[in-house]
């Protein structure tokens, strides 16, 4: 009869000890046999395989093994064999079942595991964490976070922190509706987790953070309005707006920006955009010319899309540095180099709603006669030269966006011509991107001349709504309301505020450039010639500390 391996005994014991304890009602009297599993996890594959299994499986009955059987198990973790690491991730999370304490140890355990190479591994690891959040949510998020980091407590492993991000990202997130229960709770905590690692993030991860916040309940579109001025809060913070302004710091410059795209929506539920405006109008209008012609986009057509949102006061604050920065743009006389007309439809833009807001306080900078009954008003004054000068640089621009919408003309029929005999996919897609930056200029130079026309009257209306519409934004969808079903009126023409005059005089010719501009030249992405749309969660540079990340 063939001799039994020691193996193939240490294996029966191992069994035998699981049996009894099985069997057992007073399990806790079986100390000796708990002992001999947790002895097993040093002994061979096939037993550690089989210790991975009974060490959880028993592990509540004993608490004076519990070390001993925490770090055993820890072990097999951590073994060379996959089979054996794989049946020790999985029984971890039955560590915690019944006894709790030990959760955030497990969870963290998990974590440093999330690196793994092998699927299968990873696979369990990502299962084992999951159950845990089932187990308990609270416990499990604060363990999570902990290997985000925060000012106070820095991580130091980048490559378990990227790794915890993404599975925040994508398993966590993904499932907020079913673990953040009760729901008004866990909503906040979890936000009181993100806020604190807010602190050493990078732009993606502070735009995913963000986007995140604003998707819980607690901050939706019917939050109250402590928690909206909680969510631009958020965003001020990360702008750093209470530092000192270096025109050279580039990382300061685009994490500015970004934070501003990211809290144009914030603005449109109430938010206050004042320290935003303020800083800008302090800091960084008066270097415009100092920063590069990437940063200058980007920075105007935010203050442009954030400008509807300014108080009145902070509009009065800001408008002397929107009107010289305007009149860079708008030259008094032809120059002969070529202007970025995109700026100058920036510039009227936010000029149309700050004034709109201050309109008097245009008086003494463009020559206007509004009458608004305040002491601020100036009427007695005399600003006929500056009224005059104002006019001219108006004039021009007109000339050249005129010139301008006539050579772009051409060209879109060129482009028609060229597209019919190109030879090429790679000649026609070169075609179509041309016919693009066309259709994009034309949007641009209709709503320079839809803006500018109200703007030639002594006591001129300011444009203080939406109805022009941005040249690198969608076209608004129209209203899917059937006018001749519903027994209504046809909708009146757009006009903008000023008077208009049918015949002879500017107000048809005005009104067709706000329809125009409104409904834009075609379906196209509104990019064109300007460098693209608003860039949203980009990252600048490597992940560091201080914030040099962005």
């Amino acid at each position: 009869m063939a001799e039994i391996s020691d193996e193939a005994k240490d294996i029966e014991k191992l069994y035998e000890f699981g049996e009894r304890l099985n069997e057992a009602k007073d399990k806790a009297q079986h100390v000796k046999d708990y002992e001999g599993i947790i002895g097993a996890a040093k002994g061979s594959i096939k037993a550690k395989q089989l210790a991975a299994q009974l060490i959880p499986r028993f592990f509540k009955y004993f608490p004076d093994l519990h070390v001993s059987a925490v770090d055993a198990h820890f072990d097999l973790c951590e073994e060379e064999e996959l089979g054996v690491r794989v049946q020790a991730i999985r029984g971890l999370p039955l560590f915690s079942k019944d006894t709790p304490e030990y959760l955030p140890k497990i969870v963290d355990v998990l974590v440093q595991l999330l690196p793994a190479e092998e699927n299968v591994e990873r696979d369990a690891v990502h299962k084992a964490i999951m159950s845990l959040l089932r187990q308990d949510v609270k416990a499990s998020l604060t363990a999570l976070f902990k290997r985000v980091g925060s000012v106070d407590e820095p991580n130091t492993d980048e490559i378990v922190r990227e790794k915890v991000l993404s599975f925040i990202r994508d398993k966590v997130f993904p499932i907020k509706a079913e673990i953040l229960k009760p729901q008004g709770e866990m909503e906040r905590h979890i936000t009181d987790l993100i806020k604190k690692s807010l602190g050493d993030v990078t732009a993606d991860e502070f735009k995913m953070f963000v986007d995140f916040i604003i998707s819980l309940s607690i901050f939706g579109e019917k939050a109250p309005p402590e928690r909206v001025k909680e969510l631009i809060g958020i965003i001020e913070e990360q702008a750093d707006l209470d530092a000192l302004f270096n025109v050279s710091d580039s990382e300061h410059i685009q994490r500015l920006i970004s934070c501003l795209s990211m809290a144009v929506p914030i603005f449109m539920r109430g938010a206050s955009n004042s320290k935003f405006i303020n800083y800008l109008n302090k800091h960084i209008i008066p270097v415009f010319d100092k920063l590069s012609d990437d940063v200058k986009l980007d920075l105007l057509k935010n203050l442009a899309e954030s400008s509807p949102y300014t108080t009145p006061h902070d509009s009065r604050e800001a408008l002397p540095s929107i009107v010289h920065l305007l009149k860079k743009y708008m030259p008094i006389r032809k120059t002969g180099e070529e202007l970025n007309l995109i700026h100058v439809e920036c510039l009227l833009y936010i000029f149309h709603h700050l004034a709109h807001k201050a309109p008097n306080a245009t008086n003494s900078l463009c020559g206007y006669k509004i009458v608004t009954g305040q002491p601020s008003d100036r009427i007695g004054e005399d600003f006929s030269e500056i009224s005059k000068e104002f006019s001219e640089r108006l004039r021009n621009i007109e000339e050249i966006a005129k010139n301008s919408q006539k050579k772009l003309t051409q060209g879109m029929a060129d482009h028609h011509k060229a597209i019919s005999t190109a030879k090429s996919d790679e000649a026609k897609d070169d075609i179509k991107t041309q016919r693009k930056n066309s259709t994009n200029g034309l949007k641009i130079c209709n709503n320079i001349l839809a803006m500018t026309q109200p703007l030639h009257a002594k006591a001129p209306s300011f444009i203080g709504d939406k109805r022009i519409n941005l040249s690198w934004k969608d076209a608004p969808k129209p209203a899917a309301t059937n006018n001749a079903a519903t027994g209504g009126k046809r909708p009146a023409t757009v006009s903008t505020d000023a008077p208009s005059k049918k015949g002879r005089g500017s107000g048809n010719f005005q009104n067709k450039l706000v329809n125009r501009a409104l409904e834009g030249i075609s379906q196209g992405d509104g990019r064109g010639s300007t460098r693209g749309g608003r860039s949203r969660g980009r990252g600048w540079g490597n992940r560091g500390r201080g914030r040099s990340y962005w």
